[in-house]
C-alpha cells in the first residue's frame, strides 16, 4: 500500500473509531442525565416537595395533585432495583416509599415501579408511570 493508500485507510478507521465513540459518549450522557434525574427525583420525594415531583412528570400524564398530599410525610424511600435500560430511551426502577399521614400516624409503604422515558424534544427524563397514589 502507497503511502496515501495508508493514510486513507487511517482515516477511514480513525472516523469508524469517533463514530463509535459518538454513539456512546451520547448513551454516556444519556445514563448520566438519568441517574442525575433519579437522584434529584429522589432527594424530592425524600422531602416530600411534592410540586416538585409532580414536575417530573410528563405533561401528558400529569394530573391535578391531590389534596390530601399536603397530609403525607415520606419517612423512606429506598432503591429496591436500581435502574434498568430497557432501550436507549426508557428505564425502569423498583423503589420502595414508606409514609405516613400525619393525621393518622400510621406507617405504609408502597412498592412504586418507575417508568421513565426520555423525550429528545425536550432533552430530558420524564416520569412516565406517575405518582403513587399514597392510599
Amino acid at each position: 500500500m502507497n503511502h496515501n493508500g495508508t493514510l486513507s485507510a487511517f482515516f477511514s478507521a480513525a472516523l469508524l473509531t469517533l463514530g463509535g465513540c459518538a454513539g456512546a459518549t451520547e448513551k454516556d450522557d444519556l445514563a448520566k442525565a438519568l441517574e442525575a434525574t433519579l437522584a434529584t427525583y429522589g432527594e424530592a420525594m425524600r422531602w416530600g416537595y411534592f410540586q416538585t415531583v409532580y414536575g417530573y412528570v410528563h405533561p401528558d400524564r400529569r394530573r391535578k395533585i391531590p389534596q390530601h398530599i399536603d397530609n403525607l410525610r415520606i419517612i423512606g424511600y429506598e432503591v429496591l432495583e436500581p435502574p434498568r435500560m430497557h432501550d436507549e430511551e426508557s428505564a425502569e426502577q423498583l423503589v420502595r416509599i414508606e409514609y405516613v399521614h400525619e393525621d393518622v400516624q400510621r406507617l405504609r409503604a408502597v412498592l412504586d415501579r418507575q417508568l421513565w422515558r426520555y423525550d429528545k424534544a425536550s432533552g430530558g427524563w420524564w416520569l412516565e408511570s406517575g405518582i403513587p397514589s399514597f392510599e
